[in-house]
């Protein structure tokens, strides 16, 4: 019986995870740390099984059409707006995707950069790097702001979300806030975070934290009006799509 066969759109797969796969399925892979060329994904996925693909790669309506014998399409990704989902559906192809691989590390992350940016730690670094303290210092020079005591407040409250209020609770935040689709989201409540809407995040928030999914519903979502929303002194923290923002109102 002949063996699945699969392509796999980057060769830096972990070595275990690539090893088990290869005892089951015949493996070619892009040879290349970077993106797929979306011809070579093209000519590739033809006559494949499966799909190994990241979030770098698109995955449209095109994609799928070139794979004529794909049986599925796996994303080693959290997210999978790369992906069409509703050609996917109609050629009845499973779509999966690591759906909590990383919710730590993008937790700790999100932290880090609120952190960073609240107490402008990269804006001391270049500061201290150009020699600008020795002139400029005084007692309220960089001061920024922390954490602690601060207003939360976060759009979407998924899993990652959790992972971050958590995280945020042991830095002593005063209070935290926030906006979900699917509201109320009983583990935030727990961890007694309050819902609110939106624009009572914008309103209210010291820092803003979004971990929402990219949608037709929330592409662009925050934009010149949300911002303007905003305390003037409050901190944006985006650890979601890109997308979700409006970079030119931001």
């Amino acid at each position: 019986m002949a063996r699945p066969t699969v392509y796999c759109t980057r060769p830096d797969i972990p070595a275990e995870a690539m090893a088990k796969l290869k005892q089951h399925c015949d493996v070619t892979c892009w040879d290349k740390e970077e993106p797929v060329n979306y011809d070579v994904l093209l000519n590739n996925v033809k006559g494949k099984d499966a799909l190994l693909c990241m979030l770098t790669d698109k995955v449209d309506k095109n994609v799928i059409a070139a794979g004529d014998k794909l049986k599925i399409v796996a994303t080693m990704s959290v997210g999978f707006d790369h992906i069409d989902l509703a050609e996917c559906k109609n050629r009845k192809i499973p779509v999966t995707n690591t759906p909590d691989v990383s919710s730590d590390s993008v937790a700790e992350l999100t932290v880090a950069l609120s952190l960073a940016a609240g107490r402008r730690i990269v804006d001391c670094a270049n500061a201290i790097k150009a020699g600008e303290w020795i002139h400029s210092w005084g007692p309220m020079w960089m001061c920024g702001q922390g954490l602690q005591g601060a207003t939360v407040g976060f759009i979407g409250m998924g899993r990652i979300a959790q992972s971050v209020l958590k995280c945020m609770k042991a830095l002593y935040i005063g209070k935290a806030i926030y906006y979900d689709k699917f509201q109320p989201i009983k583990p935030a409540e727990e961890m007694g975070a309050v819902a609110c809407s939106v624009d009572e995040v914008a309103a209210q928030s010291d820092f803003i934290i979004t971990l929402t999914n990219l949608t037709d519903e929330t592409r662009g979502m925050f934009n010149k009006s949300f911002f303007s929303k905003m305390k003037k002194t409050g901190v944006f923290v985006n650890t979601s799509r890109g997308g979700v923002v409006n970079q030119d109102d931001l």
